[in-house]
């Protein structure tokens, strides 16, 4: 349940900020208040490493002179900081340009119904308690098998938080959330090959989390299957992202039909709006108030009010991320998208993971990015990779040292398959992602 009592004292400094910038001259202004406690634990061979418990408290201002914009923060939340702090802001606001785009958003497009996201879950978990479920986590990895020979540790996070958002258009809402996680990272050895790999479960619920023994042992298995590692000679063949690297291609997308992009025609998706970029089968949709989700919003960094929405339907994309500053710039209107999406969600076939290597073939499985290699301008795409070497549908061998590299344009466009295999733990959901072709680069 949410301390009402506590956001209500909160949504008081807030509203004193803004009450202040106008005593100062701002004819506009908008604050935002955040407090943040926590507790994260990391422990590595048993032992303990680490013990933290986090108390952490910002407010900031930004005040508008005009279309002058200025913006300052602050930790300390007595009434002369207040006041210290919005005088930076309207100082820094005097020696700005002016800039006919900025500004509070329309008032009309401003939240004024806040339906319960099921966001707060505190976890009730002191330190000798989280102590106990790393070596759990840590202990199930390293005994799983003889070749795991190390290990970075496990870590237990709890963090618990209010949020609070106000401007001078009347706006003034504020609402507690949870995160929490269980990580562990292990080493295995053979013939003096070395790897490691890792597992988390992060959830706003503890009791939603997966038990420590078996992200422990899940760690430790991605671990053994990566030894014996090669390369593979250079080739064109199909690829098949797993769920938890899939998001990355479909946040370039989010990035390429971001307003920043956009009007900076930094993008390879510049008047792309209409028109079809994904196979007909493809639906790409945005579902802000989704219950215990990690990226639920009523409202956006902005306080316009979020909604359900298709970002790509039928393959055709149908709106772009816009902020109301990106907006004006675009002569559009904001999609409630400041500070970013909100569980993005990419429909999926009915394929599980298994038949997603059916479907596969013969082909490349990547597990493992690295390096951005993405030009968000050409749409050009090249990352280091690792993974595994699939044939008629069976993994034959891990892969490591390799290159994989197209566009994004024509990855988008040659989109076999979408698996059901979810991964849930970000803001963005999606199963594997299949695509016909692309080039391979190795020893």
């Amino acid at each position: 349940m949410q301390n009402q009592e506590e956001i209500n004292r909160l949504k008081n400094l807030v509203q004193d900020l803004l009450d202040e910038s106008k005593k100062q001259g701002a004819s506009s202004a908008e604050a935002g208040l955040s407090i943040d406690n926590g507790l994260s634990v990391n422990v590595r061979l048993g032992e303990v490493e680490t013990i933290e418990h986090h108390c952490d408290q910002s407010l900031g201002i930004t005040v508008y002179i005009g279309q002058k914009k200025g913006s300052a923060s602050t930790n300390d939340f007595s009434a002369g900081s207040i006041k210290e702090t919005v005088k930076a802001a309207c100082s820094i606001a005097g020696f700005s340009s002016a800039d006919k785009y900025a500004g509070l958003p329309e008032k009309d497009s401003l939240a004024t119904e806040f339906s319960d996201l099921d966001s707060c879950h505190p976890w009730n978990i002191d330190a000798e308690a989280a102590i106990k479920i790393a070596i759990e986590c840590e202990d199930a990895a390293r005994s799983y098998h003889a070749e795991i020979s190390n290990s970075e540790g496990a870590s237990v996070n709890s963090h618990q938080g209010i949020r609070v958002l106000g401007n001078s258009l009347g706006f003034l809402q504020g609402y507690e959330s949870t995160r929490h996680s269980i990580s562990c990272s292990v080493l295995g050895e053979r013939n003096g090959d070395m790897q490691r790999d890792y597992w988390y479960s992060v959830s706003r619920n503890a009791d939603k989390l997966e038990i420590a023994k078996a992200i422990g042992i899940k760690a430790a298995k991605r671990t053994i299957n990566r030894l014996g590692a090669r390369s593979l000679t250079p080739r064109q063949c199909p690829v098949l992202y797993s769920a938890e690297v899939a998001s990355g291609s479909i946040g370039s997308l989010i990035s390429a039909i971001s307003g920043g992009s956009l009007y900076r025609k930094s993008s390879f998706l510049l008047d792309a709006l209409g028109t079809q970029i994904f196979p007909d089968f493809i639906h790409i949709h945005e579902q802000p108030h989704l219950k215990m989700a990690l990226g639920s919003a009523n409202y956006d960094s902005e306080g316009v009010a979020t909604a359900a929405r298709d970002i790509v339907q039928d393959g055709i994309l149908q709106g772009y991320v816009l902020s109301s500053y990106s907006a004006r710039k675009l002569g559009m209107k904001t999609t409630a998208n400041a500070g970013g999406v909100h569980n993005l969600i990419v429909e999926t076939g009915d394929n599980d993971f298994f038949a997603m290597l059916k479907q596969l073939d013969t082909g490349l499985l990547v597990t493992e990015l690295m390096g951005q290699g993405v030009n968000q301008v050409t749409g050009d795409y090249s990352r280091g990779a690792s993974g595994f070497w699939v044939e008629k549908g069976e993994i034959l061998y891990p892969v490591e040292e390799i290159t994989i590299a197209g566009n994004l344009k024509d990855m988008y466009k040659n989109i076999i398959s979408i698996g059901n295999d979810i991964d849930y733990r970000g803001n963005i959901r999606t199963g594997s992602i299949l695509i016909e072709q692309m080039s391979i680069a190795g020893e």
